[in-house]
């Protein structure tokens, strides 16, 4: 199991528990928040997991949800302390998803399709730089953080994170014009496959025809504890978007399966990017 941590995915952990505690108490929200004389919202912001609380508001839902046991009791404050704390990827909410840095930090395996750029986990430095000036990054300072930020990102690259990547194949032809840029990328992409036991990566080629996932990147995360239940994740240009419903998840779950099925094995994709690699 991973020793990683994240105050994402603990605050997230962490609304879920008082939400069944609420529950298991038999109160509703508008009954919590009348008895605890707390203003409007706040439980409702605390169980959709948007802000963390402090110490003196959990004991207090302790209380009132009639939660004695004093082991049970501090297992909720270290979720509290835990949720509080601050992931290096706050300092760049300002250029990238920080909630999505936040739950793939502590993620066991994440699946992700990309139609028409590498994986961020995947790139080089240029390649950020160049993505992140392309999407519309305005200013030099600007790209300079997005790069710095996918370069801190790949640290989990060390860990012991799995990642399962079908690359399309419109993301390395859109680099053919620019060579200085697609070597070392192609070049990244090699060393990693080969390197890394725990990087899977599978080239969708124009072959393939019509799949399952037309125009549409996504990613999956899933986590090593049953207490924290796989996402969805759909990057949009003003924010993202989070799934977890089951029925959802076993969704895109069909969906990644077809896409591998469909791709090239990892062999294969070795094979068709060092050919790439010679031929730029």
């Amino acid at each position: 199991m991973s020793k990683r941590q994240s105050p994402t995915v603990r605050r997230r952990r962490l609304a879920r528990e008082l939400r069944r505690l609420r529950e298991a108490a038999g109160k509703s929200t508008g009954q919590v928040t009348k008895e605890l004389g707390w203003a409007a919202g706040r439980i409702n912001h605390l169980e959709s997991g948007r802000h963390g609380t402090d110490p003196s508001a959990l004991r207090d839902l302790m209380r009132l949800y009639n939660v004695e046991d004093p082991e049970r009791v501090e297992a909720i404050l270290a979720l509290g302390r835990q949720a509080r704390q601050r992931g290096w990827w706050h300092s760049y909410n300002d250029v990238l998803d920080g909630d999505y840095l936040g739950f793939e930090a502590e993620a066991s395996t994440v699946s992700v399709y990309q139609p028409a750029v590498i994986p961020g986990l995947l790139q080089t430095a240029d390649y950020a730089a160049a993505s992140a000036r392309a999407s519309g990054a305005v200013t030099e300072a600007a790209i300079e953080r997005v790069v710095t930020a996918r370069m801190e990102r790949q640290k989990l690259l060390q860990s012991d994170l799995e990642v399962l990547a079908v690359v399309d194949e419109s993301a390395l032809i859109r680099l053919a014009h620019t060579p200085e840029i697609a070597k070392p990328q192609f070049t990244r992409l090699i060393e990693l496959g080969e390197g890394l036991n725990r990087v899977n990566i599978q080239l969708l080629p124009f072959s393939a025809g019509l799949h399952a996932s037309m125009g549409s990147g996504f990613v999956i995360l899933d986590y090593a504890d049953e207490l924290d239940p796989s996402l969805v994740y759909l990057e949009g240009r003003t924010g993202g978007t989070f799934l977890e419903k089951p029925e959802e998840l076993d969704d895109y779950r069909r969906v990644f399966a077809s896409l591998m099925r469909s791709a090239l094995s990892e062999t294969e994709t070795l094979k068709a990017l060092k050919k790439l690699l010679r031929e730029v």
